[in-house]
């Protein structure tokens, strides 16, 4: 369970800050308050990702985690961070709903001695952030689409389900996947290519139209996340077709784990939210604390394509029930 929720509200105090130095290091004993700002706790991959972050903050001691939940809401997300500075937060970590929307609030912060840590996604054009923590979300796709090749190494004809247009997630997954099978021959097809947002529902609506205008069923089905795989994958049943065309998602979720585990998913791609986390509250602690810098500002973790065959090297796997 999320420990607290962040509900301050920005004041007019905002306009009246001044810049202060960057990143005074703290004694180890001296307690660290961090705000953390996901995209959406609608997505498992977040609330995962928020929990880790909390048990890493636990085991660090001293560290204490707030939360505000961003609800796919830049305004919304401008203002907690907004709040966060009035606050007097030491550090924020934030996964952006919006990359460009956010970056004014994020260099203010930056500006105003707090440090800030991207996670999952960056933020674009603020360079003086601490570190963005993410998976490889291109060689993740990569893997996506090389368990596909290697399911089906005659080819195959696919539907693809795409996220967020114009999201650098999205746009990184939907390019990964192409690079892999458009490198694999003209035997690989994309018969349709939609956005379906992310979302479980879109996934299911998206899905239940383009099989209604396709002519020959499609072998595959790949999904830029989970939700849209799974959704993919209950209009599939709906249609008596489930066996007949594989559904490859992206983020390991339990829901998804349990789906390859079962059959009704052929595959998804693990990128460890958990450790993404818990890498984003150790780099942050330690520069706060003793002013040690990262040694990259941008930390990718690989992400692997997980099957039946490997469901064991999920980051989840102890939760499938």
């Amino acid at each position: 369970m999320l420990k607290r929720s962040f509900m301050l509200a920005a004041s007019a105090a905002i306009a009246g800050l001044v810049a202060a130095p960057a990143a005074i290091a703290q004694s180890e004993q001296e307690e660290v308050t961090i705000l953390v700002s996901p995209l959406t706790f609608a997505f498992p991959h977040f609330v995962f990702m928020v929990e880790q972050m909390q048990d890493e903050a636990e085991q660090i001691g001293g560290v204490e985690i707030v939360v505000a939940d961003g609800q796919l809401s830049s305004p919304k997300q401008v203002s907690d961070l907004e709040a966060a500075v009035v606050q007097g937060v030491d550090g924020i970590i934030v996964a952006p709903v919006d990359a460009s929307g956010l970056a004014e609030t994020v260099r203010m912060a930056i500006q105003n001695g707090i440090p800030v840590v991207t996670v999952d996604r960056p933020v674009n054009g603020v360079p003086e952030v601490l570190a963005n923590v993410a998976a490889d979300n291109y060689s993740g796709a990569e893997a996506q689409g090389e368990a596909v090749v290697a399911a089906f190494p005659d080819g195959a004809t696919i539907v693809n389900l795409q996220g967020i247009p114009g999201d650098k997630t999205a746009n990184d997954r939907n390019d990964g996947a192409h690079a892999v099978l458009d490198a694999a021959g003209d035997s690989y097809q994309f018969v349709s290519e939609q956005p379906a947002n992310f979302s479980r529902d879109e996934g299911l609506s998206v899905t239940e139209n383009i099989l209604t205008g396709l002519e020959e069923t499609p072998q595959v089905i790949i999904a830029a996340n989970d939700d849209m795989a799974l959704g993919a994958a209950q209009a599939v049943e709906a249609r008596g077709l489930a066996g007949e065309i594989a559904i490859y998602g992206y983020d390991g979720s339990v829901g998804a784990l349990r789906a390859v585990r079962d059959g009704s998913l052929a595959a998804t791609v693990d990128q460890f939210p958990g450790e993404q986390g818990r890498i984003a509250v150790r780099t942050l602690v330690d520069y706060i604390r003793n002013g040690i810098e990262p040694e990259s500002d941008n930390i990718l973790l690989d992400p692997v394509a997980i099957t039946q065959d490997n469901l064991d090297q999920a980051e989840r796997v102890g939760l499938i029930d």
